[in-house]
């Protein structure tokens, strides 16, 4: 079966609801399935057909599965290394400003990181190696996943009407917000770091 074709049959399967659940959670800590051009396609669809109880069940199920694969991810990044990613222990910016800030700010840190790609993944497994506890973890995960949540909608409702829910099209505008969000935050990186190169010069020394 084509990809395509699959999408459109989970999109009109009755299990749409559970299986958005299962594919959230398993999207943390092995961010291989497309969850979010469903959860994107679910909803343009149910905009498209006003189904508002559709729309309150998708929401419930990305809300909690986030949350169900942010405890796991942290889980293993606590228990174990081998059985993450290798992007579970990157080193690159993303990587360092969130365990610079998961402990001064966790609630900042994960919400910021859940909108960059693989961001969920590294914060999620870096709060676990740290050992942030797992009920700051959990508050600031429901943050994250109540953001995420609500960003997903909003663009699924505005796609509603433009892509009529149509799967290729809603494939198209996630990549292009997931290229936009990391350039945004690459330009936000590069000019932070400018700034603090470039900082005010010291002030002049008294003579004598």
């Amino acid at each position: 079966m084509e990809p395509f074709a699959l999408l459109a049959a989970v999109l009109s399967s009755p299990w749409l609801v559970p299986a958005m659940v299962l594919m959230v959670a398993v999207d943390g800590p092995l961010p291989m399935l497309p969850s979010e051009t469903v959860l994107l396609s679910a909803t343009a669809s149910a905009v498209v057909t006003r189904d508002l109880a559709l729309l309150s069940a998708l929401f419930l199920a990305a809300a909690s599965g986030s949350v169900l694969g942010d405890l796991a991810t942290h889980a293993l990044g606590r228990g174990s290394h081998r059985l993450l990613p290798r992007t579970a222990h990157a080193d690159g910016g993303i990587a360092r400003w969130v365990r610079a800030n998961l402990f001064r700010r966790p609630v900042a840190a994960l919400v910021a990181a859940r909108f960059l790609p693989g961001g969920r993944l590294l914060s999620c497994a870096a709060a676990g190696r740290m050992g942030l506890p797992r009920q700051v973890f959990l508050r600031a995960s429901a943050v994250s996943a109540l953001a995420w949540s609500l960003y997903m909608f909003a663009i699924g409702a505005a796609l509603g009407p433009v892509t009529g829910g149509n799967p290729l099209l809603c494939v198209v505008a996630g990549g292009m917000l997931a290229v936009l969000t990391t350039g945004a935050f690459a330009v936000a990186q590069r000019v932070r770091s400018t700034i603090r190169r470039t900082g005010p010069a010291p002030l002049p020394q008294p003579a004598g």
